[in-house]
């Protein structure tokens, strides 16, 4: 099995939620066959020592109370992901809603509770009081797990935990993808425009889909072996068709380098994910952002709840090296050309759409303002130029919505909170 194969199966586990109970179910059964057909009984555990009619009623109630905790989650979690992806983001299922632990955790608790209970009944004249004991205290814990997930649920679909997470993930992401501090002084990035002409081009020959991870040190490993250099075409969130050009070859002893050695380097997948996709994380937030000022929705606090990590995500780019696009190997020779997303992106996206479509609305300008205010003031120079176009592009559009003068002077305050955050900030008139 190739590293893409791994790689999709490993991300397809960490977003799906039958995984806990299917391990639960292995772990109940390998520990109750241990402890019963090898004879291990510790005793009964204090306050859980009760006899064979307490024991077949125990049992009773763990089963009953563990199927109906199991139906009230899954049914909870359906209904969870129909509101979430129509008041946020579809794209909040896969990345949050179905990897979180506390979910996983209390369904893996209710079904190894609910097996142990029906070995517990199904051999109540020999089973030890060892598992006696431990059934009940798996019921007494399943009812304190069923409480917590209530509430955790409910904390886990406001909007504010939802892009908090997102934005969590995605700051991780940035560390890895750009791990070094943006450089004072930094050097003129590596031309690549004068690069010889391919010799050869490698095409997916998989089904369509999306580009979901680059094992990037095995093509760089790849190309030094055969003194060649590697170009990847799409990048990491692109999709590809069948037939689509997947990679360029250029130089050195290029026909060395094994074609399907490149392809098992790719993982795809039918939909992004935020493991290796520096711009996910900002693509999702911005999702619910103007989902949220949308006519059906009309929530503009939403909006600006999704600005504030949208303001941190920008804010931790801005920081870094968004490294030129070519890599070397560790003779400082150039080996690989990996196309990643560049500051016009990250504020591109930030940005275009947000202004768009929330220029009729205070909040929303007013936060937009202060956010570009705050990086202006925090990130490096050569940084500034995009976020000075950015702010004369608001100031442009608000002219152009308000037409009462008391209405855009309170537009071109810069507010923190969109409304009711603004004491201090000085008003721009132009």
């Amino acid at each position: 099995m190739n590293w893409s194969r791994r790689y999709a199966i490993r991300s397809y586990l960490r977003s799906t939620v039958w995984t806990a109970p299917v391990i639960a179910l292995v772990l109940e059964q390998i520990t109750f066959r241990v402890a019963y057909f090898h004879g291990i009984d510790f005793g009964g555990i204090p306050g859980f020592v009760i006899g064979k009619s307490g024991t077949i009623a125990l049992a009773d109630y763990v089963i009953g109370s563990s199927i109906s905790f199991i139906v009230f989650t899954f049914s909870s979690l359906i209904v969870a992901i129909q509101v979430a992806s129509g008041q946020l983001s579809p794209r909040i299922i896969a990345t949050t809603l179905l990897r979180d632990r506390g979910i996983r955790g209390s369904v893996a608790l209710f079904v190894y509770a609910l097996l142990l209970a029906i070995a517990v009944k199904t051999r109540i004249d020999t089973i030890p009081r060892f598992l006696t004991s431990v059934t009940g205290i798996l019921g007494l814990l399943s009812v304190i797990v069923f409480m917590f997930l209530i509430d955790h649920a409910a904390r886990l679909l406001r909007p504010v935990n939802i892009v908090g997470r997102v934005a969590q993930q995605g700051l991780q992401v940035l560390e890895e993808v750009y791990p070094n501090p943006i450089a004072t002084s930094p050097a003129p990035p590596r031309d690549l425009k004068n690069l010889t002409d391919a010799t050869r081009i490698v095409f997916h020959e998989d089904r369509s889909a999306i580009i979901i991870a680059v094992n990037v040190n095995a093509l760089i490993s790849s190309a030094a072996k055969a003194d060649a250099v590697v170009e990847m075409i799409p990048r990491v969130g692109d999709f590809v068709a069948t037939g689509d050009p997947l990679f360029r070859l250029r130089g050195g002893r290029e026909k060395e380098i094994d074609e399907r050695f490149l392809r098992g380097q790719v993982a795809f997948g039918r939909e992004r994910t935020i493991e290796q996709d520096s711009t996910f994380a900002f693509r999702v937030i911005v999702d619910i952002a103007i989902k949220a000022l949308s006519p059906a929705i009309n929530d503009p606090t939403t909006a600006v709840i999704a600005i504030d990590q949208l303001q941190r995500l920008l804010r931790s780019v801005g920081r870094r090296d968004l490294r030129d696009e070519g890599m070397l190997d560790n003779q400082g020779q150039l080996r690989l050309i990996f196309h990643t997303p560049n500051w016009n992106d990250f504020v591109d996206l930030t940005f275009s759409e947000i202004r768009m479509y929330g220029t009729t609305n205070l909040q929303v300008v007013r936060r937009l303002r202060s956010m570009i205010r705050e990086l202006l003031q925090n990130l490096p120079e050569r940084r500034r130029e995009l976020l000075h176009g950015e702010l004369d592009l608001l100031d442009r559009s608000i002219a152009r919505v308000y037409v009462l003068p008391e209405d855009l002077t309170r537009a071109r305050i810069a507010d923190s909170q969109g409304l009711g955050g603004a004491s201090g900030n000085a008003v721009e008139l132009s």
